[in-house]
């Protein structure tokens, strides 16, 4: 094989909502599972049953065309079926982080103007507890649940099993997911991805990251975040079962990988050293996966490397932003995979640098913020006051991120605009810690930055 990189191919966006890839999924595939969670399993058809059913019940309370239903739950499958169902009804989901508490919902609520929630019972307790801000559709996935709260499973049950209408709308303009990225004053900004950006997403990744339904995936990172969709509904498009995890555990995760035989495993720095760290790597048998992906955090090559050492493990780093895909490694060339660089732009994306300052474009290989334009890019922010400076002419989103692009079309990362922290993958702002510091009656003033 050549040892040339060549520039990723120019795809074929379907123009479709972005359901219609599990609606495909069913009809291709529809006893073939899909999903596992816990001792859970679900089949392509399954999925697309509960969540095509769980539309109709949203549509006979009222949720329609161009609603927000916050999901606020931790990893398991009513997720899925929930978002597939959202979807269908025409609305779109606003993903909360499970870990939040009452102002941050408060706030995701304030900004995004929601008309339903679908929770988990802890999720709907904290919710309960704090005020729903006047919204009198409330869902719980959990038989233990609020006073008030109808069931999720009593009304996707209680409803017709038959497809929605197709979204006779514009698909750059409906709403699809609003996952949410740090804001410039320290509070989450919700990003707007729609049915046409989040479906290009799909196909770029499925592209990308060389997936196939010979493939079998597990993750165990939050579904709430840009990272978790993306993985999710890429697995449904290439008809790949995905094995769900509630949260990180390296033994777990080793043992699933031998059992299942998983051929693509997904990850960030926290998880790299975990697996550094286990004692016995060497005894597990890892020969079935092709590549773990290192994504959301810098790699740490000497981390990385001692991963490889001791267990055969590949990595495969790639970089995005919640606005945007913008690049990765080559996943069907391993033998040209690098630790230095997050890859080259996936297909029909536009990079270049600017200077941060005043946007004008700079010299090839000299570093500056990177800008990308790409049919994935987000519609916007909310509030939309968030929007000041996000694009720059022509529609080049701005990443926030400094770094250079060699000739070769290789991205090298080297900073952030903004001192924003990494904290298990998700990103924090200084000003939003500062802010909860500063309630506390014996906190005079204080000052929040990041240490290795």
């Amino acid at each position: 094989m050549s040892g040339v990189l060549r520039p990723r191919p120019p795809l074929h966006y379907p123009d479709r909502p972005a359901h219609h890839f599990l609606w495909a999924a069913a009809e291709r595939s529809p006893e073939r599972v899909a999903l596992r969670y816990l001792d859970e399993s679900y089949t392509f058809r399954d999925l697309d049953a509960w969540g095509t059913a769980f539309a109709n019940g949203l549509r006979d309370v009222g949720v329609g065309v161009g609603d927000r239903v916050v999901l606020a739950m931790a990893n398991r499958s009513e997720w899925l079926m929930a978002q597939h169902g959202v979807s269908q009804a025409g609305a779109a989901s606003v993903l909360v982080n499970p870990s939040w508490k009452g102002a941050e919902l408060a706030h995701a609520f304030d900004v995004t103007r929601p008309v339903a929630i679908v929770a988990d019972g802890p999720l709907a307790e904290i919710i309960e507890s704090t005020g729903h801000a006047g919204i009198d559709r409330c869902i719980c996935v959990d038989e233990d649940r609020p006073a008030g709260w109808g069931s999720f499973w009593d009304l996707a049950a209680g409803s017709p099993g038959r497809r929605p209408p197709d979204l006779d709308v514009d698909l750059s303009r409906l709403e699809s997911v609003l996952p949410f990225s740090s804001g410039t004053t320290g509070m989450p900004k919700a990003v707007r991805h729609t049915h046409r950006s989040l479906s290009a997403a799909i196909v770029q990744r499925v592209s990308a990251y060389n997936m196939t339904d010979a493939d079998r995936l597990q993750f165990f990172m939050a579904l709430c975040t840009i990272y978790g969709v993306m993985v999710a509904l890429s697995a449904v498009a290439a008809g790949a079962p995905l094995r769900l995890f509630r949260r990180f555990n390296a033994e777990q995760v080793l043992q699933n990988i031998e059992r299942e035989r998983i051929t693509i495993a997904f990850g960030a720095a926290p998880v790299a050293i975990a697996l550094r760290d286990v004692p016995d790597l060497e005894r597990y048998d890892l020969s079935s996966l092709r590549y773990m992906m290192w994504g959301a955090t810098p790699v740490l090559p000497e981390v990385a490397e001692a991963v490889t050492r001791r267990s055969g493990i590949r990595w495969m780093q790639a970089y995005s932003t919640t606005e945007a895909g913008i690049a990765s490694n080559p996943a069907g060339r391993p033998d040209l995979c690098r630790l230095d660089s997050p890859g080259i732009a996936l297909s029909d994306v536009e990079l270049r640098t600017v200077d941060p300052e005043t946007g004008a474009a700079r010299p090839d290989g000299q570093e500056g913020e990177i800008v990308v334009r790409s049919p994935s890019v987000m519609l916007g922010y909310l509030p939309a006051g968030e929007n000041d400076g996000a694009f720059l002419a022509d529609g080049w989103n701005r990443t926030g991120d400094l770094g250079w692009i060699d000739p070769a079309g290789w991205v090298h990362l080297t900073d952030r605009v903004k001192e924003l922290i990494k904290v298990s993958g998700f990103q924090v702002a200084p000003a939003e810690i500062e802010r909860v510091l500063s309630t506390h009656p014996g906190v005079l003033d204080c000052a929040v930055y990041g240490v290795p």
